[in-house]
């Protein structure tokens, strides 16, 4: 059939060019093309303004299609299976059942096994937020459980799996394994508080408190807050299995405070402790952190007080602040615990001594986590807040001494360290400022657009 449209591709290609080199004016358009194999067919449109060469002949071909027949499809479909995931938290009133209901998963001989399992018993129930991944069949029987947790602040998380091993059978095992560290940007604008502004933005509390600590000898968070101040940062994510399990430390941050803009970022020379400086390379490190405790307010400051007990104006020797019974107290600094044990009218105390001449202390303490003679580093835990002693509501009283004097904590919380970069550190410090800033900036631009959209 050589004398019809159907043709080689050979013998298609010189009758187009043999047109194209007889009508070189009136041919606007010429291009033609099928494709045959598969039932497949494409095709140029042609410009139709001008008449076609005379032995350019169109012919229509016509094929019949006979489908699949219908059952053979439905039946197809009948035995393929699907599994299903779904992820849910757990919450401190669940029972087995309870959470299985919420992930979906209808299978009695999983609750039973899960409710004799110790692991699941003692690491999820009754504790809030940890992560259950589920993989079931899609009649809802469970075929797998994956559960992570980091009980410990030491790299590592653990991993619970249970799995269907046969019909009604499960088996479980605890697996250990490293947490990797992501990095994350995010900025946030002040409108009413700084912990407000990072619940909007979904900026963890701790990286707040990381913040308020690096910037606490420039920066009265308590006082000198406006809105409209604004920061950006970049901080470590911990996660397991891509999962983010806790943060980690704050990188780098700006901070612009009344117009004023702080910088800040972690570098750690070899050889030497890490710490905080501004991308100039000036320490930020300070002495002692501002506050004994990481979400806290002032009730009561270092001055004269009408004393709620004796009833007489009295000097306030220390800074009270107010919380939850039960809610942490960490060391302000390094140091050695000189005393930990109950004191009169403070009730539960612990005393640190951190150098010769300068130790704090931390009253009315509900329990006391740390012995005496105990090496204790900034920032560790040491108790939490209580009401023992002569206390009429729940607070730390918290005193600062140096050679015995009291001293406004408030105050001395501001000294800084004079910590400086060798001259061997200086060019890798500069590089990693230079690319610090460009994080930091495009922290405040992907909000921006963020909040454009």
């Amino acid at each position: 059939m050589n004398n019809g449209f159907i043709a080689t591709g050979e013998q298609l290609l010189s009758r187009v060019s043999k047109a194209v080199e007889q009508h070189p004016r009136k041919l606007t358009a010429l291009i033609a093309a099928l494709l045959f194999g598969g039932g497949g067919f494409a095709a140029a449109s042609l410009d139709t303004s001008e008449p076609l060469p005379d032995d350019f002949v169109v012919r229509e071909v016509l094929e019949a299609v006979q489908p699949l027949p219908v059952q053979e499809q439905v039946q197809s479909l009948d035995v393929h299976s699907f599994n299903l995931f779904r992820t849910e938290a757990t919450r401190a009133s669940d029972t087995v059942e309870s959470l299985l209901a919420r992930l979906g998963v209808d299978d009695p001989a999983a609750a039973s096994f899960l409710r004799r399992e110790p692991t699941f018993r003692t690491q999820l129930l009754g504790r809030a937020g940890r992560n259950v991944t589920i993989e079931t069949t899609q009649q809802h029987a469970l075929s797998k459980l994956t559960a992570r947790w980091a009980p410990q602040d030491d790299g590592t998380f653990k991993r619970l799996v249970v799995e269907r091993v046969g019909d009604g059978r499960f088996q479980s095992r605890v697996e250990a394994a490293p947490l990797t560290a992501a990095t994350r940007l995010a900025s946030a604008t002040i409108r009413s508080s700084l912990f407000a502004a990072a619940d909007e933005a979904r900026i963890p509390d701790p990286v707040v408190v990381q913040i308020a600590d690096i910037f606490s000898s420039d920066i009265d968070f308590e006082r000198q807050l406006r809105a409209g101040d604004r920061f950006n940062v970049v901080y470590e994510a911990l996660e397991a299995d891509g999962e983010p399990m806790r943060t980690g430390r704050v990188l780098s941050v700006e901070f612009v405070n009344k117009g004023k803009t702080h910088q800040a970022m972690w570098f750690q020379e070899p050889g030497r402790k890490g710490g905080y400086y501004d991308l100039d390379g000036k320490s930020l490190e300070s002495s002692y952190l501002s506050s004994p405790m990481e979400f806290s307010r002032v009730t009561s400051s270092f001055k004269m007080r009408f004393h709620p007990i004796l009833h007489q104006w009295k000097a306030h020797l220390g800074t009270d602040y107010g919380g939850a019974i039960g809610t942490p107290v960490r060391s302000v600094g390094d140091g050695v615990v000189e005393f930990a044990g109950v004191q009169n009218g403070f009730g539960n105390v612990v005393i640190v001594r951190h150098n010769a001449t300068d130790e704090t202390l931390y009253a009315h303490l509900s329990r006391i986590d740390v012995r005496r003679g105990q090496t204790i580093a900034q920032g560790q835990r040491v108790g939490a807040l209580g009401q023992t002693g002569w206390a009429t509501g729940p607070h730390l009283h918290f005193e600062f001494r140096v050679n015995g004097v009291h001293k406004n904590p408030q105050l001395i919380a501001r000294r800084n360290d004079a910590v400086t970069l060798s001259a061997e550190a200086k060019p890798g410090f500069e590089r990693l400022a230079r690319a610090m800033k460009v994080q930091l900036a495009a922290a405040g631009t992907a909000t921006a657009v963020a909040s454009a959209d």
